[in-house]
């Protein structure tokens, strides 16, 4: 999910925390949106919670095709590098996440082999690897990332030995998966012991019998009334009222258990690579189940050979958008970072997106809730510029592994 990190319109993470603390009145809903400031200004996502292939198949990339998209984690990025596009153009305004980025970038270019590649990022307990990077990586990586991973953490560590011990339980998402298991465990349930599971018939009996009871639980009830239990996700307070409004009756643990159940029972384990980070904590080996295809051996020789194709850029959607000339960009990615912005914020975007867009363009993005959020609030002068393609859309929504999302949406424009 997406917050203050991913997509407002204009100023830097720190000067959004910054301002938000001045200026949040001092009441329930003000101090939630200090926290969520505070909280969302370190590493927020290790790893990106959207399908790639979801992505990939909507967009329907070309060798042609220009990019730009929000970065996160980043796995997102290096995944459409696969494609071989003309530009990827990464904005992100969070500098952990963009650190994360270049720090990927570098790596696929500078490592010496593939199976380094892998150990780096989906290894788990691999020593050598702040070696490597103080040995292959760090002279290749700018001066603001290099200081970002070799500056120290609230443990007293440098943030590149994250990489030594395991990533993924790092970042506000890995603290909140932990908090998820340590919460079952009070209630006597283990969630990885759904990776003994061998069917999926296997799968939906798990669900059934040890997770979903857990959501009838007091505690559990309790803790998700809070907006602020929640932040772990990337669900800003503005974006929890639209998940909230996913259920009949405004509650969100329905909601996610719904979502869980979609992430547990949908789709088989070996073929879903953000079940296996959920519950096992980090990436199967390449013969125990599915990669994100950055991560795919095959993909390897052409993602170093196109790393230069990428930019990453430490500012808003909107203002890089302003940058570029008009119908020079044919694919945006927004992630969901529109879930939360106001109506000012999201018809300037739009507009910048209508100037920019070539023909035949695509718009791909999430939603918390299940209908698109553009209509009723995106200005018909821009709305009527594009079609809303329902099948690909639909079709989106159902194969995302992710399962966090209640919408996928896909828009076309319109005169290709």
């Amino acid at each position: 999910m997406t917050g203050i990190t991913r997509g407002l319109p204009g100023r830097k993470t720190r000067h959004i925390r910054d301002a938000v603390l001045r200026h949040s009145p001092i009441s329930k809903a003000g101090l939630s949106e200090r926290l969520f400031a505070f909280v969302f200004s370190g590493l927020v996502y290790p790893q990106i919670w959207e399908d790639p292939e979801v992505d990939m198949q909507a967009m329907a990339l070309t060798a042609e095709s220009r990019i730009v998209t929000i970065g996160s984690g980043g796995c997102n990025v290096l995944s459409y590098l696969t494609r071989a596009p003309a530009r990827i153009d990464v904005v992100d305004l969070n500098r952990a996440h963009i650190a994360l980025n270049k720090l990927k970038l570098a790596s696929v270019a500078h490592l010496p082999s593939q199976s380094d590649f892998f150990r780096f990022f989906a290894g788990t307990h691999q020593s050598h690897n702040s070696l490597a990077y103080h040995q292959f990586v760090a002279p290749h990586l700018d001066a603001q990332s290099r200081a970002y991973w070799e500056g120290r953490g609230l443990n007293g560590r440098k943030r590149v030995t994250i990489f030594d011990r395991n990533f993924y339980r790092s970042g506000l998402l890995g603290l909140f998966i932990s908090a998820g298991h340590l919460a079952a465990r009070l209630h006597g349930v283990n969630p990885a012991e759904i990776m003994q599971t061998r069917s999926m018939r296997e799968q939906r009996h798990f669900f059934d019998e040890q997770l979903a009871p857990l959501f009838d639980k007091p505690l559990i009830r309790l803790l998700t009334r809070s907006k602020a239990s929640l932040f772990g996700l990337g669900i800003p307070p503005a974006q929890y009222e639209e998940l909230a409004a996913a259920d009949a009756e405004m509650r969100v643990t329905n909601v996610l258990r719904t979502r869980l159940e979609k992430l547990t029972c949908q789709f088989p384990l070996e073929n879903n690579y953000f079940a296996w980070q959920a519950f096992a904590r980090h990436y199967p080996e390449p013969d125990e189940g599915s990669l994100p295809p950055y991560l795919q051996a095959q993909h390897h020789a052409p993602l170093r050979e196109n790393a230069g194709r990428v930019f990453v850029h430490h500012q808003s959607f909107t203002a890089l958008l302003a940058d570029k000339p008009a119908s020079s960009v044919d694919r945006y990615v927004l992630l969901d970072a529109q879930d939360w912005m106001s109506d000012a914020q999201l018809n300037a975007l739009w507009t910048e997106i209508c100037r920019t867009a070539a023909p035949g363009a695509r718009v791909i993005f999430r939603t918390a809730g299940e209908p698109s959020i553009l209509p009723g609030r995106l200005l018909p002068v821009l709305l009527d510029q594009w079609n809303y393609n329902e099948a690909a859309s639909a079709e989106g929504y159902a194969s995302d592994r992710s399962a966090i999302y209640g919408g996928f949406h896909v828009y076309e424009r319109k005169g290709a």
